[in-house]
């Protein structure tokens, strides 16, 4: 036996992030990595096959977390990697517009505190807006989170 001390606590389950998708199986309103970020597609072209023989997919894609405008062209034969996107609903328990944080309940009853208003330019977008003119009014609310590529962003609020 060795004497060695294997910490298992801080360890991830093993799942991957992405997973391999054929470029033609994919659908526009579905999710793709472009230039390594995790992506909407917003549109898909096919090129029709050549004296080569593989059909062409060009893909338009807005990031989950940027909304910013990604572009890329692949086989339509070829893997594609498709993030791994969960969405989760959270009650909202504290916001401070000041810091930007928010405050979420778990189902477990614990709070998850690493959470950040959602914002556009460094001011809150109209998600945030929303949140901050319901959390003022003392309204209760569940926040939708959605979550890809290790990082987390709240993407719609409603009230309860």
């Amino acid at each position: 036996m060795s004497d060695e001390n294997f910490d298992f606590e801080g360890g991830e389950a093993g799942a991957s992030l992405t997973y391999p998708c054929e470029a033609g199986q994919t659908r526009k309103g579905g999710h793709i990595m472009l230039k390594g970020k995790p992506c909407k597609i917003v549109e898909i072209s096919v090129s029709k096959t050549g004296k080569h023989g593989h059909a062409k997919c060009a893909f338009i894609g807005v990031d989950v977390f940027t909304n910013k405008k990604y572009e890329d062209m692949c086989p339509s034969t070829h893997n594609m990697e498709v993030p791994n996107v969960k969405r989760t609903e959270f009650q909202l328990l504290d916001l401070d517009p000041e810091e930007g944080t928010v405050s979420v309940l778990l189902e477990s009853g614990d709070t998850k505190d690493d959470l950040n208003l959602p914002v556009d330019a460094g001011q809150p977008d109209d998600v945030g807006k929303e949140m901050i003119a319901l959390f003022d009014a003392g309204e209760s609310m569940m926040v939708t989170v959605l979550m890809a590529m290790g990082q987390e962003k709240i993407v719609a609020v409603k009230k309860i």
